[in-house]
């Protein structure tokens, strides 16, 4: 019985390809954004949890206090003092324009659990050299090659080479010895032990803990997240195409449906025959969804590795590696997106008796209390909505991430769940507005007919709709902000590069040229956060390391230098600045709750020293809490470094003979003067690698949502000639009758986009100012763009348009004979 079941279900795919078609192409499309999506992320979490294994997210690290390099003579002395410490000894060089990073270790010290394969050839001439087999292509070999290989690098051939896949990609390792061998001059000296092996720093020295040490994974936690939510909401609407094609082919097949019943068979098999309907088809559209996806992945995994390393230092192999479970997981999402998109049709299918069955309406006569309940389902979803608004305004600002995504998706759904009972009652009022002209008064009733068909792809156009000009709206704001921001903290139109040796002399000689106008130096350095005092007088003990950066408030820098909030004035707090207070980024104020007037207990060469926040500042981009203060304050009681000097020549100085004596005098390289604009060019490379992306899954899930209306108007295209040949046949002409579609959705996609408009607005402040304070800790000014506005209520159109295109040409092609037996048929 089942299988005659299942051919007379499958048959009705042979009469009607396109509905299969839709169907196949909706499970397509859904399942591939999310495994692409998926696979880019295991591929860089799989990167993460190689990288943690190289010693630096559980490792305690030691450095000296006046922040000189560390040598081995520092290395041999704390030894000799009973520390147990490893050195680590690291180099980066680039092979034909790819970045590589050498590691040398010491495998008689490290830390416990740390190994490096086999001790003996590792240790012994000629040495190994450790690589991960995605490492390869960058030396230039392939895997059956690279046993034993000694390829060149910058001239030194290396020592044989050893496949492990626990070392994460573009990173060498070998003996220290080897390593110092080869290119001691350009490497750098590390000192790591295990966690809390060392209680306190020796005299001179200090010790950043592995728990304040963030690791790649903890650092792009929010990227991930972010990307994995557009890639959700794609899925989502890819499942409308899927549930709006199960209802129309359930719809057209209840005549088979109520004579298999009639024949004797039971509800239960005829359910059980559509689970496996759906398990079949949901079987091959993930399968070429698992397919595109890992080929979209491979195309933008470049891209997301080139932002993550740009932006959070995380090295990201841009091959594919993809666990076990990816696959299953990715199967397994879109078999369950199937069963919940055709749950509703188990449902009735199992519930339906014969005469309903019958009844060729049965499902659609009810549409009337469906829209009652979406109703009653939009108001439960507002007051969820509601709620967890007030939850997450009682939570501490910068907190609550997953909480604010979870409002954004509430959001979506209210509003969702609200637009077919509110595009019902404006078509009510419609045709009571348009009841002396008979031709636009069927128009009306006639797009309501089609309403209970429509909403499905009206709801998925609504998400993609505000979801774009949400994302959009976001994504403008940042570049325009970002440029501003980088106009205003690159006021100098030379930067120069150089060691802080270097610096410092450079600096004195600047003073001294006549051509030079302005000087800007820029300092580092970093040390501990000991206690906070709030204004009020209540203080608590903090610990944690925070990074320090030194300016020279002069108008050039402090014109354009801009401040989120102050304790009086921008004047006041600039004066408060040379006086040694500091101000804060965003991102500390938000983490630790602080605000102009807090006074911070830090950790200085005199011991404990007080200073006072004069300022908030934004300070986009960057993931960790940062303080400015004076480069005279940080040199002098942070012990911190020149990093940069800012040069600002007079009108008519010569620039280039200014460069040529610059680099003569200081024996500089031509890439250690920098130009403003190559700085600023290098940045707006970096934001638009970072966001491309996110344009093309914004892009991708607005295409799946105009593949949902089509789908929705092809499969009922054969239906909709038997009505329009009763017009014909009263002398409507048939250019009347092909303009009619489109006047019909393009009125109800661009009432949708209207809809959207407030909707996406709302999505844009909560991006701007809750998910990026949540998720990266610094928020962005409100903007939107008329532009992106008016491109969102056209792009309604424009989708709604080329969706109704196609049957509108079949409907042209017809002819009148074609008509008239549609008719009748």
């Amino acid at each position: 019985m089942m299988k005659r079941v299942l051919i007379t279900l499958f048959s009705h795919y042979k009469r009607h390809p396109g509905q299969l078609a839709m169907l196949l192409v909706g499970l397509w499309v859904a399942s591939a954004l999310w495994s692409s999506v998926q696979a880019i992320n295991a591929t860089a979490k799989e990167s993460y949890a190689r990288a943690n294994e190289l010693f630096s997210a559980d490792t305690d690290q030691l450095d000296r206090l006046d922040n000189a390099p560390l040598s081995m003579d520092d290395y041999i002395a704390l030894r000799r003092a009973g520390l147990p410490i490893s050195p680590l000894l690291e180099a980066s060089l680039s092979h034909e324009g790819q970045p590589l990073t050498l590691l040398g270790i010491d495998p008689f010290t490290l830390p416990p659990g740390e190994g490096s394969g086999s001790l003996t050839e590792f240790i012994t001439p000629p040495w190994q050299t450790q690589l991960a087999p995605d490492t390869l292509p960058t030396l230039g070999l392939n895997r059956g090659d690279a046993p034993g290989a000694t390829p060149l690098l910058s001239g030194q051939p290396l020592p044989p080479l050893q496949l492990r896949n626990d070392l994460p990609p573009d990173t060498l390792v070998m003996d220290i010895g080897a390593l110092y061998a080869l290119y001691g001059e350009q490497a750098t000296l590390s000192l790591v032990s295990a966690p809390d092996d060392i209680e306190q720093p020796p005299s001179g020295y200090r010790i950043t803990r592995a728990a304040s040490i963030a690791s790649p994974e903890q650092l792009t936690d929010s990227f991930h997240l972010n990307l994995t939510a557009l890639a959700f909401l794609s899925l989502v609407v890819g499942l409308f195409i899927v549930q709006a094609a199960l209802g129309l082919a359930m719809e057209q097949r209840l005549t088979t449906l109520r004579t298999l019943r009639a024949l004797g068979v039971p509800a239960a098999t005829i359910t059980l025959a559509i689970l496996i309907e759906l398990l079949v088809l949901g079987g091959i559209g993930a399968a070429a969804g698992l397919l595109s996806g890992l080929w979209l992945a491979g195309k933008l995994l470049p891209d997301v590795a080139s932002t993550l390393t740009s932006l959070y230092r995380a090295d990201v192999q841009q091959s594919l590696a993809l666990p076990w479970h990816y696959w299953l997981g990715s199967i397994a999402i879109t078999l369950g997106g199937l069963l919940l998109a055709g749950s509703g049709t188990l449902w009735r299918a199992a519930r339906l008796n014969v005469l309903a069955l019958g009844h060729a309406y049965a499902w659609r006569s009810g549409y009337q209390r469906q829209l009652r309940r979406m109703l009653t389902a939009g108001g439960l979803a507002d007051l969820l909505t509601l709620g967890l608004a007030f939850w997450l305004s009682r939570l501490p600002s910068g907190s609550g991430l997953m909480l604010s995504f979870a409002l954004v998706a509430a959001l979506l759904l209210t509003s969702a769940l609200c637009l077919p009972p509110l595009l019902n009652a404006i078509l009510n009022g419609l045709q009571a507005a348009v009841r002396r002209v008979a031709l636009l008064q069927w128009a009306v009733a006639d797009i309501q007919l089609q309403l209970p068909r429509l909403s499905l792809a009206m709801m998925a156009l609504l998400i993609a709709l505000a979801t774009n000009l949400g994302v959009s709206s976001m994504v403008g704001g940042f570049r325009l902000t970002f440029l501003d921001w980088l106009d205003q903290r690159l006021s100098a139109p030379l930067y120069i590069n150089a060691a802080p040796s270097t610096l410092a002399p450079l600096n004195e000689w600047l003073r001294d040229q006549e051509s030079v106008l302005e000087i800007l130096p820029t300092a580092r350095g970093h040390t501990d956060l000991l206690s906070i005092r709030s204004a009020s007088g209540s203080a608590q003990p903090v610990q944690g390391s925070v990074s320090l950066f030194g300016i020279h408030p002069v108008p050039l820098l402090t014109d354009h230098w801009p401040l989120l909030e102050t304790q009086h004035s921008s004047t006041a707090a600039w004066q408060a600045l040379s006086q040694g207070s500091v101000f804060i980024n965003e991102q500390m104020a938000f983490a630790q709750g602080l605000a102009p007037g807090d006074t911070l207990t830090l950790a200085s060469r005199q011991g404990r020293s007080d200073v006072t926040i004069a300022a908030i500042y934004p300070d986009y981009g960057n993931p960790q809490p940062q303080m400015v203060m004076t480069v005279e304050v940080l040199t002098r009681r942070f012990e911190g470094e020149l990093a940069t000097v800012g040069v600002a020549l007079r009108d008519g100085a010569d620039e280039a003979n200014f460069r040529q004596t610059l680099m003569e005098e200081f024996n500089l390289s031509g890439e250690a003067v920098i130009n403003q604009q190559e700085v600023k060019q290098l940045a707006t490379q970096i934001f638009e690698r970072t966001f491309s992306i996110t344009r093309a899954l914004n892009g991708l899930t607005l295409g799946v949502a105009a593949l949902a209306l089509l789908a929705t108007l092809l499969a009922q295209a054969h239906q909709r000639q038997r009505q329009l040949a009763a017009l014909w046949a009263l002398g409507v002409p048939r250019r009347t009758l092909v303009t009619l579609p489109l006047m019909q959705l393009g009125g109800l996609a661009l009432l949708t986009g209207l809809f959207a408009l407030p909707l996406g607005i709302a999505i844009t402040w909560l991006l701007v100012a809750v998910i990026n304070v949540a998720a990266f800790g610094w928020r962005l000014p409100l903007q939107l763009f008329p532009s992106e506005i008016a491109m969102m209520l056209f792009t309604a159109l424009a989708v709604a348009l080329l969706a109704a295109a196609l049957p509108c040409w079949k409907l042209w092609r017809s002819s009148p004979r074609a008509l008239l037996n549609e008719g009748e048929a």
